[in-house]
This record gives structure tokens, C-alpha cells and sequence, in this order.
């Protein structure tokens, strides 16, 4: 019951102080005053092209920019393109670096190419790596992309 109870509180605090997020507060930067000011101060060429570039743009009250994350494809380029284009590179750099690892785990010295780099070994795996969503696919279904329960070390405690 205590914990029903809880459950009920946290969703009713959670309803009732929670802002709904509105963008009727936006304007077009082109439009909004505070920008146009901040837009008039840029010095450089490149600051000013930023400006231009930028323009476009939904704007607050204060002049800056906002990301509208709405579920649609209109902004798709504002957020979700570059978001998926960071993990895939994140991901990128992580199978590359647990391929190294795994690589370099059966030589002479693994803990000495930890430190040092082979270059030999890692840029053949870095220029694989860009393919790493469907290698990371294939070990998952072949199940060696986890290791096994009884592989894992547990406190005697």
C-alpha cells in the first residue's frame, strides 16, 4: 500500500509542477529584435556569415537560437541528424578501440600495446570500423559481443 501510495504522490508532483514545453515564444531570428542587435555587433566575416547562417532559426525573446525537438522531420537537421551522426561516431570509436583491445590482448606484451599503440594493428581495424553497427549485429547474434555468466568474476562476498 506504502508503496502505491508513493507511486500515486510521484506522478501527481510530477503532473502538476511540470511545465508543458511551448514554442509559441518563438520567433524567426530574422524577426526577433535581440537578435538582429546581437547580429549588428558581429565583427568578423565569419561571425557575420554565423549570424546569416543562423537567421532561419527559431528564436526566444532574448535573441538566441533553439533546438525545436518535436518528433517531426521539420527540424530533423537542427537535431536529430547531428545526434545520430555523434553515436554512430562515438560507436565508431569504441568498436575500433575494443577491437584493438581484443586484438592486442592475445600478443607478447598486451599491456605494453595498450600504452603504445601498434599503428600496424589499429589502422586496419580503424578503416574496418566504419561497418561497426553490422559487426556489432553479427557478434550479438553469434553471442560473442557479451561475455558469458560464467566468464564474470564474482565477489565471494
Amino acid at each position: 500500500m506504502r508503496r502505491l501510495f508513493a507511486l500515486v504522490l510521484v506522478l501527481f508532483l510530477w503532473v502538476g509542477f511540470t511545465p508543458s514545453a511551448s514554442a509559441d515564444l518563438l520567433t524567426p531570428c530574422s524577426e526577433t529584435p535581440a537578435y538582429q542587435q546581437r547580429a549588428a555587433k558581429a565583427r568578423t566575416e565569419q561571425a557575420k556569415q554565423r549570424f546569416e547562417n543562423y537567421s532561419v532559426l527559431q528564436c526566444g525573446p532574448e535573441g538566441l537560437p533553439h533546438l525545436i525537438v518535436d518528433g517531426s522531420l521539420n527540424h530533423a537537421g537542427e537535431f536529430l541528424i547531428p545526434s545520430i551522426l555523434f553515436l554512430y561516431i562515438a560507436g565508431w570509436i569504441g568498436w575500433v578501440g575494443r577491437s584493438y583491445l581484443r586484438t592486442v590482448k592475445g600478443g607478447s606484451n598486451p599491456e605494453l600495446s595498450e600504452v603504445i599503440i601498434d599503428t600496424s594493428k589499429a589502422l586496419p581495424l580503424a578503416l574496418s570500423g566504419f561497418l561497426w553497427p553490422l559487426a556489432a549485429l553479427k557478434e550479438f547474434t553469434t553471442g560473442d559481443l557479451v561475455a558469458k555468466d560464467e566468464d564474470i568474476p564474482v565477489s565471494p562476498r
